[in-house]
C-alpha cells in the first residue's frame, strides 16, 4: 500500500471508471479511447469522498504510483494496462424510452430546432433517469430533462448506438421524437394596442417637464389640501400662544 492512501484510492477508482465501467460514471470515450479530463473530474469529483479531485492530483498519482493504470496526453486521459471499454456498436434491445439533459437556456432552440451534438461527436442518452440528469448537471446547475420515444425515433431515421452500461449514442433526434417541459410563459404586458406604447412615450424626448399645479398644493397632514403660495413647501403658521410682557416692559 502507498504511503499516500488518497492517491491510491483515487488510481483504482480511475482504473474502474475509465477502464472498466465508463458507462457507469456517464462518461463516453472518443474513437480512440481517449476521455477528456475535464469531464472525468466531473464525473469522479461526483463520487463520495471524491470532491477533492482536481488536475493535479491526477499528475501526482503519475509521479507516485508505478502503475497508476491511465495516461495523459495533453487534455485527455485514456486507461493503461487492460482493454479499453467496448467501443459503441449497433444497439439491438432499445428501451422505449431514453432520457438527456440540455442547458435551459439552450431548451427554447432545442424545442425548435430538434436535439444535435454539443460537446461530444453524438447525443449522449441513458435509460436511467437519474444518471442523464447526473450528466446534465455537469453543464447546467438546473438542465431540462429531455424524455426521448424511441420507436418514433427509429421509424424517423435515428440510428441509435450502444456506448456500454446505460449508455446510448444518436447523431440527432427530430424535435418531435421527445417531450419536455413547457415553456414558461411570457408575462403579460399591461400595455397593449400601437397607441399605447405611443402614449407613454415622452412628448420632449431626453427631457422631461414639471407639473407646476402639482407642486402649489401639497397635502396635509389630516388628508386635505394647503396653499402652497406657488412655493413647493406650505407656510407654517405661528400657533404658539403669544407671551404677555413682562413687567418691567410695560
Amino acid at each position: 500500500m502507498p504511503k499516500n492512501k488518497k492517491a491510491h484510492n483515487l488510481s483504482r477508482l480511475l482504473t474502474y471508471a475509465l477502464g472498466r465501467k465508463p458507462g457507469e460514471f456517464g462518461l463516453v470515450p472518443d474513437p480512440d479511447g481517449n476521455y477528456k479530463i475535464k469531464d472525468v473530474l466531473k464525473a469522479i469529483g461526483e463520487e463520495d469522498g471524491f470532491r477533492w479531485v482536481r488536475r493535479a492530483h491526477l499528475n501526482e498519482i503519475l509521479l507516485t504510483i508505478p502503475e497508476p493504470g491511465f495516461e495523459i496526453t495533453g487534455n485527455f486521459i485514456r486507461p493503461t494496462g487492460k482493454p479499453a471499454a467496448a467501443m459503441p456498436q449497433n444497439a439491438v434491445d432499445l428501451p422505449k424510452l431514453l432520457y438527456t439533459c440540455v442547458r435551459r437556456k439552450a431548451y427554447p432552440h432545442v424545442i425548435e430546432k430538434g436535439l444535435k451534438p454539443s460537446h461530444h461527436r453524438r447525443i449522449v442518452l441513458s435509460d436511467d433517469k437519474d444518471l442523464a440528469e447526473r450528466m446534465g448537471r455537469r453543464s447546467d446547475a438546473q438542465p431540462v430533462l429531455l424524455t426521448v420515444q424511441v420507436a418514433h425515433a427509429r421509424n424517423r431515421g435515428v440510428f441509435f448506438q450502444s456506448a456500454g452500461q446505460n449508455i446510448y449514442l444518436a447523431p440527432e433526434i427530430p424535435p418531435d421524437c421527445f417531450r419536455g417541459p413547457a415553456l414558461p410563459k411570457e408575462r403579460d404586458r399591461k400595455l397593449s394596442g400601437p397607441d399605447a406604447a405611443e402614449k407613454k412615450r415622452s412628448a420632449t424626448p431626453g427631457s422631461f417637464t414639471i407639473d407646476i399645479s402639482a407642486l402649489e398644493k401639497t397635502p396635509d397632514r389630516r388628508g386635505g389640501r394647503k396653499d402652497t403660495g406657488g412655493r413647493g413647501r406650505p407656510r407654517r403658521k405661528n400657533n404658539k400662544p403669544k407671551r404677555e410682557r413682562p413687567p418691567w416692559r410695560r
